[in-house]
């Protein structure tokens, strides 16, 4: 992505939005998103409504420094730039599933079906709340070896090379939460 221009990454952003809201993967002015950009990332503004077009952004620096009406997630989204290279941009969403599961394991949920077995066979779940730098920091090393990450009962963290890919880790993780929950409905 720092080879994106900013129009580029704006339109990337109100466009994987948009794809948030149609699966049912954050509602409101829940979520938030960001991209890598020169020296540092634009991210969503502090509730704003990630279908929103254009979407509504602040750049933000790496040394930790906030930008007034960033994101209140802005610590994780630095931490996690700053723990990998690898990651060029990050998803937070509140998927249902993803988020109910989160609640009842201890510290990982072990996915069943095959897409989840092929890309992302165990999910982290990892504590600390909302906008912390506890919370920051168990994403970000949740995310230095694996593509996606749950916040409990809070919602998932998705990095990776490019928003599509970030996004696409974040319906997987609600599509195997899905899976997860119908198994155990019709073993009843």
């Amino acid at each position: 992505i720092p080879h994106m221009t900013d129009q580029e990454i704006f339109s990337d952003l109100s466009r994987i939005g948009k794809r948030l809201f149609t699966e049912h993967l954050v509602g409101g002015n829940f979520g938030n998103m960001s991209a890598r950009y020169a020296d540092g990332y634009f991210i969503t503004r502090t509730g704003s409504y990630l279908d929103a077009d254009p979407a509504q952004v602040v750049l933000m620096p790496l040394n930790g420094r906030v930008t007034p009406g960033a994101s209140s997630e802005w610590r994780v989204h630095t931490a996690i730039y700053n723990e990998s290279e690898q990651h060029a941009a990050i998803v937070h969403a509140h998927p249902p599933h993803a988020v109910a599961l989160s609640l009842l394991v201890e510290n990982e949920i072990l996915t069943i079906d095959s897409e989840g077995k092929m890309l992302a066979p165990s999910i982290a779940v990892v504590d600390g709340a909302p906008g912390t730098q506890e919370l920051a920091d168990a994403v970000a090393a949740g995310l230095s070896c694996a593509n996606v990450v749950i916040a409990r009962g809070h919602g998932t963290f998705a990095a990776g090379k490019d928003l599509d890919q970030a996004y696409l880790y974040t319906s997987l993780a609600e599509h195997c939460c899905k899976v997860l929950h119908y198994t155990k409905l019709y073993r009843q």
